[in-house]
């Protein structure tokens, strides 16, 4: 077994997710690579400090340079704000340090396509962080999709709901400022992803984006707090996605809905531990949605947990990201998904906008 030294930019919400699932992932899966916390950078040296004794780093810094160009630093994780993320990555790449960068890839399609233009002129690895698709029922839906267990699929519904700005005397934040920290910029594209996932390229979208409570105690909102995309994919089959930030009762509403010619598939995460297949088969008295608990027979399960049933939770999502990203490190070569698969992302939501503004159909292609 191998060390790598950690450098994590962010000690937050997602930073402590990645360090915490850093300091497991090497019991859980036996990684051939073993991370070690080497460095944590935060916006003061008072929050760095902090976040240095609360999560187990050897050093902390107010500067993501000094933790970039750290020699014992050999592998960057991003989780800082979106319009930080291009120049860390690009600064990284350039020493030739694997970086993994939450989602989404960056604040605009340019900054996004400047990331993979110098991941891959790099070579260095990389990946995005899109932890919702790697429950293993999910990752069970895409083995039944791949498998035909359906058969021809004919549509596709997804979301992401959740309601922490459905009250509208919330108060004014950062979120409810700049296009980027909208819900656009922060859960549409995990439904995306899990569309991209699970059919394929998005050929084309018709969209609305709406700001539901345009004024909220202490300031004005420049963004939007849901979207309706109608979609076309380029195999063929419609879809339709919906995401939003005032969706009252839903806290954790990433879900889809399947239907294909023999069978359909449907999957909440605030089931997470679960997910519905139905085929068309047998006596038509006897037919109906079979709930699937997942277990040890499901992928990245068994070094969770020997009991069926028993479940996986959010923690645990990063902790497979984090055994792929090494993974990745280890065999010298990218894993899905990459900063182009990012990117895919990211044209996608700027294609919703431009159909949003001109009220037309719009190849995702254009942008």
């Amino acid at each position: 077994m191998a060390e790598i030294g950690i450098g994590i930019v962010g000690g937050g919400y997602m930073g402590k997710a990645h360090a915490v699932a850093m300091s497991a992932v090497g019991a859980v899966f036996d990684t051939k690579l073993r991370p070690r916390l080497e460095m944590v950078a935060a916006t003061s040296d008072a929050s760095a400090e902090r976040h240095r004794v609360a999560l187990g780093f050897a050093r902390a810094t107010a500067d993501w340079r000094v933790l970039v160009d750290d020699p014992a630093v050999e592998a960057i994780i991003i989780a800082s704000p979106q319009e930080t993320h291009r120049a860390i990555a690009e600064a990284a790449f350039a020493l030739g340090k694997p970086v993994f960068c939450e989602k989404p890839l960056a604040d605009s399609v340019k900054d996004a396509r400047a990331m993979v233009a110098a991941a891959e002129t790099s070579g260095v690895v990389n990946m995005v962080g899109f932890n919702y698709i790697r429950t293993p029922a999910s990752q069970f839906a895409r083995k039944l999709l791949a498998d035909g267990a359906i058969g021809r699929v004919t549509w596709f519904r997804g979301e992401h709901t959740e309601d922490f700005l459905a009250d509208p005397q919330e108060p004014f934040s950062w979120r409810c400022d700049g296009i980027a920290n909208g819900n656009m910029g922060d859960l549409a594209p995990h439904p995306i992803n899990a569309a991209l996932a699970l059919m394929g390229p998005i050929d084309q979208v018709m969209a609305e984006v709406e700001c539901v409570h345009e004024e909220r105690p202490g300031g004005r909102v420049t963004n939007d707090d849901h979207a309706q995309i109608m979609c076309r994919f380029a195999s063929g089959v419609i879809g339709h996605i919906y995401s939003s930030r005032t969706a009252t009762g839903r806290k954790m509403g990433y879900g889809y809905e399947i239907h294909g010619s023999r069978g359909a598939i449907r999957f909440d995460q605030e089931d997470q531990n679960a997910l519905w297949l139905y085929k068309a088969e047998g006596p038509e008295a006897e037919r109906g949605f079979k709930k699937i608990l997942t277990g040890p027979a499901h992928p990245d399960y068994e070094p969770f947990c020997l009991g069926p049933g028993h479940g996986t939770g959010y923690q645990d999502q990063i902790i497979i990201e984090a055994r792929d990203f090494l993974a990745a490190i280890a065999g010298g070569a990218a894993l899905w998904p990459t900063f182009r698969d990012g990117l895919a992302v990211a044209e996608v939501v700027e294609a919703v906008f431009a159909s949003a503004q001109s009220g037309q159909w719009t190849p995702v292609t254009q942008v």
